[in-house]
């Protein structure tokens, strides 16, 4: 008989131990059928067991071992979040499909997800696991624009940490970056889900402290509107200027949660507000704050990201922060945010909510390329073969990339965009079986050249597409700490998914040594932070 699994909350993680132990040695059963004697559980599995798929009723128990466990666990109904899971790209033979095509991604919010479930004690699910938005979540030293372009473009080559017969092709954009106080004026759209799935610890209170931090960001040029919706949807603040932040803060203040979830006519009427307090030439943005769960009127999947898609050639895109658990449609929030010419995060604490509201307002809200396109020729006589590590859900066709009418990622000031590719260089064995009738590729004056990398970007303003074109030089070096980071961060991501089909023998120690090497300067102590959620997951893999 399967035994259901435990939901604990951060707080509780230091008591578990021993509430755990002592169940286990009362030989009590989590069974929802009672009348079955089962043997307990080991403590080790109790502790590492996801929540996915948990449902734990309240046990018989001794009235002071009841009154321990209502203090540390939260008993809920089986958690339903959604995840789009996505085959890794595959391996390329480069005299086959010598150009690689994708959209540019900007989002983070996959890693600060996978943070959530492993500080709660569990891993998380394969789905939840994007490799490019795990890498993304760093900043990296790259080259800022010289040439009047709006992101300067940084390439490297080196040694493969998990294989010593490849290299890591590592391709950097950093988009040029703003103060907050020359950003043009914003009209702001804060809309909230105040439904019943809510009301909880993550939900709305976490919600109400995330959008008081950007208040303080506010100023007097601009303006903001809040729309809630649950049963229905309702504006609680019309737009308003920047300098009235009390007035803002007391709105805020107001919201409760409770009812259903009408996901799309919220969405709807913040539109409406966004077209009422539109800024000619200004930031036009709508802060969707929710767990993504729409339960009436519209809300499939592909309803809901067409009527986004349609709504920005108004000029207003559309921004997601997740919040909540359990029932949190991670898939939906993703989505959402890439079809609304917006950006994706997940917020799990007030750290990240200062790291996107705050810290990194310019990048969330000013875009200073759109449709950001990037395509990679590989050289044959250099490259054998090669894959593209992670933007599984942002391929593009050849063909796409010249085509301005295809829509791609948006790049805000002071963004960061990081690619890498695992390359098998010529005459190395690779993953694919030879061709036994591959004609060898000649010299042609090229050969110092590994790749040619093309970037086609869309003014802010608008207007046609630009173009930007880099050889990529074969000259392979030593790592820098950015790229040895960066292959950590990748290498775990891959390790998270399970199979280790490419990264071979290596261990999450060897992932947590080679990323504490690679820490470099670490300001805001991120890069520390990753190490402690390796070993945190090393833990929950034994």
């Amino acid at each position: 008989m399967s035994r259901p699994l435990l939901y604990l909350r951060p707080a509780a993680q230091g008591f578990a131990v021993t509430l755990l132990v002592a169940l286990a040695g009362c030989g009590l059963s989590t069974s929802t059928d009672v009348s079955t004697p089962v043997e307990p559980a080991p403590v080790a599995e109790l502790q590492s067991a996801p929540a996915q798929g948990a449902m734990v009723k309240r046990m018989a128990m001794p009235a002071p071992m009841r009154m321990q466990e209502s203090a540390v666990m939260e008993y809920r109904s089986e958690p339903r979040e959604q995840y789009e899971n996505l085959p890794d790209n595959p391996v390329h033979r480069v005299a086959e499909t010598p150009v690689s095509t994708f959209s540019a991604d900007v989002d983070t919010g996959s890693y600060a997800n996978v943070r959530r479930f492993l500080n709660q004690g569990s891993l998380p699910p394969e789905g939840a696991v994007r490799l490019e938005e795990m890498v993304n979540y760093f900043p990296y030293s790259y080259a800022l624009p010289t040439d009047g372009s709006p992101f300067g473009v940084t390439t490297e080559v080196a040694a493969t940490p998990w294989n010593p017969r490849t290299q890591l092709l590592r391709i950097g954009i950093k988009a040029s970056d703003r103060a907050v106080a020359q950003l043009a004026p914003a009209n702001l759209v804060f809309l909230v889900d105040v439904s019943g799935s809510m009301d909880r610890r993550e939900g709305l209170p976490l919600v109400k402290s995330t959008l008081k931090l950007l208040v303080d960001q506010l100023r007097e040029q601009d303006r903001v509107s809040l729309v809630v919706y649950a049963g229905e949807s309702r504006v609680v603040l019309k737009p308003t200027s920047g300098r009235d932040k009390v007035k803002i803060r007391n709105a805020i203040d107001q919201l409760t949660a409770g009812g259903s979830t009408a996901g799309a006519s919220g969405i709807e009427l913040a539109y409406q507000m966004a077209r009422e307090g539109f800024i000619d030439k200004g930031i036009n943005r709508i802060l969707l704050a929710t767990d993504g769960d729409f339960n009436v009127g519209i809300s499939d999947f592909d309803s809901l990201k067409q009527m986004a898609a349609s709504q920005r050639k108004s000029g207003v895109s559309l921004t997601t922060l997740g919040f909540g658990v359990d029932n949190y449609n991670e898939h939906l929030m993703e989505q959402l945010a890439d079809a609304g010419d917006g950006n994706y995060a997940y917020i799990d604490n007030l750290r990240e909510a200062r790291k996107v509201l705050v810290d990194q307002l310019s990048s969330t809200l000013a875009v200073v390329a759109r449709d950001v396109k990037l395509q990679v020729e590989f050289n044959p006589a250099r490259v054998s073969e090669y894959r593209l590590l992670g933007y599984e859900n942002r391929a593009l066709k050849r063909e796409d990339f010249n085509n301005d009418k295809v829509d791609a990622g948006e790049i805000g000031a002071g963004h960061t965009v990081t690619a890498l590719y695992e390359i098998v260089p010529k005459g190395e064995k690779g993953w694919l079986e030879p061709l036994r009738y591959a004609a060898a590729p000649a010299a042609d004056g090229k050969s110092g050249e590994l790749a040619m990398l093309r970037v086609r970007y869309k003014p802010a303003g608008g207007g046609e597409s630009q173009l930007i074109e880099r050889p990529i030089s074969n000259e392979s070096t030593k790592a820098s700490d950015d790229l040895r980071f960066a292959a950590a961060v990748a290498a775990f991501a891959q390790q998270l998914k399970g199979d280790g089909r490419y990264t071979g023998s290596m261990s999450l120690q060897d992932t947590a040594a080679l990323a504490r090497s690679a820490r470099g300067d670490d300001p805001f102590g991120l890069r520390s932070e990753f190490v402690q959620l390796v070993e945190l997951a090393q833990g929950l893999k034994h």
